[in-house]
């Protein structure tokens, strides 16, 4: 399996074993966290080898966003990295106390830039399911990083599409 992680976050694929576990040893996977997802879907766009599923964990989804939103976490994100990144990470375990000091990485501004702008495309995924790849979202109704009853309206056209009531952006 081809994994890609989230932003500001490395190695977490263990995270999601109870999601990935099955396909950890089949290389025609591909997943990704967050703005991962981005990542995975991206690079099986690009691939030109075989991959039958594309899995997305708590896909970086803010279609539709306020550029105000942007500007405003962009100006937040420059001015105390340190800061925006701790919030960053209780939003992303919460409703958990997941410590993820454990999986941190430093990320530039610009990897916030595009997983906020980033425009999930309908074509985009019409031409997953085209190339015969089988795609599954798995959202967390309690998930303080996205819109995850709007993500879920959008992906369910295209995937198989869950979203937990009781999860956040882990799924935990």
């Amino acid at each position: 399996m081809t994994f890609f992680s989230g932003f500001c976050l490395q190695n977490e694929a263990e995270l999601f074993d109870e999601y990935l576990n099955l396909w950890r040893e089949n290389p025609y996977v591909v997943a990704g966290f967050s703005y991962g997802a981005i990542k995975a879907l991206e690079y099986t766009l690009s691939h030109h080898g075989r991959i039958d599923r594309l899995i997305l964990l708590s896909p970086a989804w803010f279609v539709g966003m306020d550029r105000s939103f942007v500007r405003q976490q962009m100006i937040f994100y420059k001015k105390s990295p340190e800061k925006y990144i701790q919030n960053f990470y209780r939003n992303v375990s919460y409703p958990t106390r997941i410590d993820l000091s454990g999986y941190a990485k430093e990320s530039p501004a610009e990897d916030l830039k595009e997983l906020l702008g980033y425009a999930w495309q309908e074509e985009k995924l019409r031409e997953i399911g085209r190339k015969g790849v089988l795609l599954e979202v798995y959202l967390g109704a309690k998930d303080r990083i996205v819109d995850a009853n709007r993500a879920h309206d959008f992906f369910k056209n295209y995937a198989t599409s869950y979203l937990f009531k009781p999860f956040g952006h882990l799924l935990r």
